[in-house]
């Protein structure tokens, strides 16, 4: 299978090179020239493998440059009982009769993204040999939160690599700080950057498009590459566990084969949605896709009036990993809206670029319609999800979790719906645990409160144990300290990297 850019279709590379490479030349995304079908006997027989297998089914059909011995020493590599701590790797849980929650946070960094960073750096290095790499690659990253963490446990020490990461200064909760600041390995590099996740991730996407600059780096033998979800081996992973949630229903005696399921998903940046919805294109049975937002809720509007407008207030709100206003995905879902025509995206990321804003067609409009919903809540809605939830079913999520919870509430109750429906449950409460403790109790509940006695708390009032990861912070030391403008985030990277 080859890949083409969503900017330049007549690019056509292997997916060892897209991954190596992260982001085309021109700034288009890689996405694979067909979708491989599966059929309902193949989705079925999934019912009865374990997450590993249901993993190799699925990759092994988009990562075709791959030999079964490489692909699945990175699958066994990345899903273990001992990094995940549970061998479902992404169990389901059964809230009720018709809702479910996909928990992906059992991983080492306790959100979703251990997901696909955990296997990344094993498909990277991989991909680096298949294709004669003899340059060091260079992650850079920009994170609303979560990708950084756990993109940096994925890479720390890994040989030909180095990797820096980008977050918003007080843009992050103080957990997600921690994680990132505490971090140790030889081969990484932490920065704060004053303003929000879109300063962050456009500072990136600048670097990654200075031609001039690339060329300096190369010839100091460095090659850029990305673990956000513009790489397509971040990506890719993401739809294994959609597959794998359907097949634990089937397991489980929840629906039959061939039974039609709703997928809520809390996204900012529409990557995780987008997984879904290619696993659709694949054969996964789905009704809806509901596109879950906070506050900054541009997807909710553009999915409702075909009108993407970044020209809006930024809002930082309890569910930081969402706190998004520019979603690059997209980009990719609008490149199989229209028929693959990369002129009309290079038109509107053009327009995105220089106005913030973009319009699609009222056939594209109506396509995205017909399968996609979208809702949105603020802060105080999401206090409210997480308290009714804790309630009435003894469980506990977190803020991100619940914006996807109070948004599936409001869709049945404007659509009677009824149909089972998967939310995607992306973060440990843990992660969160002021946001949650003052849900769960009120304001008084954290006051003069550091963040391990708040876990502690935390544990006591769920009945959940710590992730370990978590606890294990106190005693670790701050590494990194740094704040940079937007302006010279080229400049730290050419400091770590030692290139002038």
């Amino acid at each position: 299978m080859q890949y083409q850019s969503t900017r330049d279709k007549s690019i056509s590379v292997s997916a060892a090179e897209a991954i190596k490479t992260g982001l085309s030349a021109e700034g288009g995304l890689f996405v694979p020239d067909s979708f491989p079908s599966v059929s309902m006997e193949e989705i079925k027989a999934l019912s009865e493998k374990s997450y590993n297998e249901r993993a190799y089914f699925v990759l092994s059909k988009f990562l075709t440059d791959f030999t079964e011995e490489e692909l699945k020493k990175c699958i066994d590599s990345a899903y273990t009982k001992a990094k995940f701590e549970t061998n479902s790797i992404a169990p389901v849980y059964k809230l009720n009769d018709n809702t479910y929650f996909l928990e992906l946070w059992h991983g080492p960094t306790c959100a979703f993204k251990d997901m696909a960073l955990q296997i990344l750096p094993h498909l990277l290095t991989t991909s680096m040999k298949k294709t004669n790499e003899d340059k060091e690659i260079v992650i850079l990253v920009a994170t609303s939160g979560d990708t950084g963490k756990a993109a940096l446990e994925g890479f720390k020490d890994v040989e030909g690599t180095r990797i820096i990461v980008f977050y918003p200064d007080n843009g992050v909760s103080e957990i997600q700080k921690l994680q990132m600041v505490t971090q140790e390995g030889n081969n990484v590099s932490v920065a704060a950057v004053k303003g929000n996740f879109d300063d962050a991730q456009n500072g990136v996407k600048k670097i990654f498009t200075d031609n001039a600059y690339k060329n300096l780096l190369e010839r100091n033998q460095f090659k850029l590459s990305s673990a956000n979800s513009i790489n397509w081996g971040r990506l890719v992973p993401q739809i294994v566990y959609y597959f794998s949630a359907y097949a634990e229903l089937i397991a489980n005696n929840e629906i039959n084969a061939g039974d039609k399921i709703n997928v809520v998903v809390p996204t900012g940046n529409f990557g995780n949605i987008l997984a879904a919805y290619y696993a659709n294109k694949m054969g996964l049975p789905v009704n809806k896709f509901i596109c879950a937002s906070n506050e900054n809720n541009v997807l909710t509007d553009f999915i409702k009036t075909g009108v993407y407008n970044k020209n809006r207030d930024f809002h930082a709100t309890i569910s930081p990993s969402m706190d998004i206003l520019i979603s690059s995905n997209l980009e990719r879902f609008l490149f199989d809206l229209t028929d693959r025509d990369d002129a009309e995206i290079r038109n509107l990321m053009a327009k995105l670029a220089e106005d913030g804003v973009y319009e699609i067609s009222d056939e594209v409009k109506e396509k995205m319609q017909s399968m996609f919903c979208a809702g949105c809540c603020d802060d105080a809605k999401t206090m409210e999800t997480i308290r009714k939830c804790s309630e009435e079913y003894d469980y506990v999520i977190d803020t991100h979790t619940a914006v996807a919870k109070s948004v599936y509430d409001d869709y049945v109750k404007e659509t009677g719906d009824t149909t089972k429906t998967v939310i995607a449950s992306t973060a440990s409460p843990f992660k969160f645990n002021q946001s949650v403790l003052i849900a769960l109790e009120d304001h008084n509940a954290v006051v003069g409160k550091n963040e391990f006695t708040l876990l502690e708390q935390l544990a006591d009032k769920s009945g959940m144990k710590i992730p370990k990861s978590l606890y294990e912070l106190k005693d670790k030391s701050i590494m990194f300290d740094v704040v940079c403008d937007k302006d010279e985030m080229q400049q730290f990277v050419s400091d770590f990297l030692m290139v002038e």
